[in-house]
């Protein structure tokens, strides 16, 4: 995989920290994804990384998806203003409503999303933590992952691009890099593993 990492605290410790770093094959700058970045890769754009530096690279990741790449944008991303086809809604966000022992966000993971690969061992609370936003995924794209309104929030789209896009609002390796919420170390424990299988099948 190669990812950009906007050089942040949560970007080191979740992409050269021992737990992932042997997954990315190459951690660059977003201005350098140009030089680096083949068809055969995975990108993987990790939340929050700005958008501007992603809105500079726009014909970069077109052209990999146009040669059938694989892009994978987090939350926090903006990935609507720099790739295409998507439709997204920004909602406030609850930071401490797991403070509540009763409360539920209500985010599932779908039915049809129990046997796809990418979710291998993720459940409800592997995908638990924070909403930031939902998508309208195109037609013929697969949701994995819900908020409690029933609104896509995690979504794999084979259908916009000759390539494969796996987007998300959900920002695990800020919270992983940040030691807050045990939830998203657990998400990224089990997707990263299942993105490589499911990517190298």
């Amino acid at each position: 995989m190669v990812t950009p990492s906007s050089g942040t605290y949560y970007n080191i410790r979740s992409l050269e920290g021992p737990r992932y770093a042997g997954y990315f094959d190459v951690v660059t700058a977003p201005e350098k994804l140009g030089e680096v970045l083949r068809p055969d890769d995975v990108l993987w754009v990790p939340c929050r990384t700005p958008a501007h530096r992603m809105i500079a690279q726009k014909d970069v990741v077109a052209h990999h998806l146009a040669a059938g790449g694989t892009v994978v944008a987090l939350g926090e991303s903006h990935s609507d203003l720099w790739l295409p086809a998507i439709d997204f809604t920004e909602t406030p966000t609850n930071w401490w409503w797991w403070l509540d022992p009763e409360a539920d966000l209500g985010v599932t993971v779908t039915d049809t999303a129990a046997s796809h690969p990418l979710m291998k061992d993720i459940g409800d609370k592997e995908v638990t933590w924070h909403l930031h936003g939902w998508f309208v995924p195109p037609e013929g794209a697969e949701v994995l992952a819900r908020d409690g309104e029933g609104r896509a929030i995690l979504y794999v789209d084979d259908v916009s691009t000759p390539g494969r896009m796996i987007i998300s609002s959900l920002d695990p390796m800020f919270h992983h890099g940040s030691h807050f919420m045990p939830a998203t170390t657990r998400f990224l424990d089990r997707f990263i593993p299942n993105l490589r299988a499911y990517t190298h099948a």
